[in-house]
């Protein structure tokens, strides 16, 4: 290319009066305020199912230790004490006859919360048997949002 073919390429892009390709800054703040409120409505609903989804888990989790108790219980004829806790399940406490565990293969597990499930024998719901709940996602025991063993599901 010679310089006058330059100047000639150069002179059309920048001519007044005509149009230039490109996004001007203000169609560019447009689209990012419509994508901020797209992400606005759309990431609570997938947080409120991610939390569903948790407390769905830690009910299932309840029910799997409430099972690995059971076992326990029949084979020992009696649950773990409080101080003994769900290890119980994992391994074999002393002076305990008849364990044929563990009732539990992965070690104890913790809540969605990364919180100890809360284990206490005689229970003060379940008398009789124990409790046995999940502090839920607020991480304090004895509010709404905890998972128990006591409360109708």
């Amino acid at each position: 290319m010679n310089g006058t073919m330059i100047k000639q390429l150069v002179g059309r892009r920048y001519r007044p009066g005509r149009v230039v390709g490109g996004f001007t800054l203000i169609e560019l703040l447009l689209v990012l305020v419509i994508l901020a409120a797209l992400a606005a409505v759309v990431v609570p609903k997938f947080t409120k199912r991610s939390e569903q989804a948790k407390v769905t888990a830690a009910l299932a989790e309840v029910a799997n230790i409430e099972v690995a108790l059971d076992a326990f219980e029949m084979d020992c004829g009696r649950y773990p004490t409080t101080a003994e806790g769900l290890g119980a399940l994992v391994q074999q406490p002393t002076d305990t006859d008849g364990w044929m565990g563990p009732y539990i293969k992965r070690g104890v597990p913790t809540d969605p919360w990364k919180n100890a499930y809360v284990y206490r024998q005689p229970g003060q719901h379940n008398t009789n048997g124990y409790d046995l709940h999940s502090v839920g996602p607020d991480k304090e025991s004895g509010t709404d949002d905890d998972i128990d063993n006591w409360s109708p599901r």
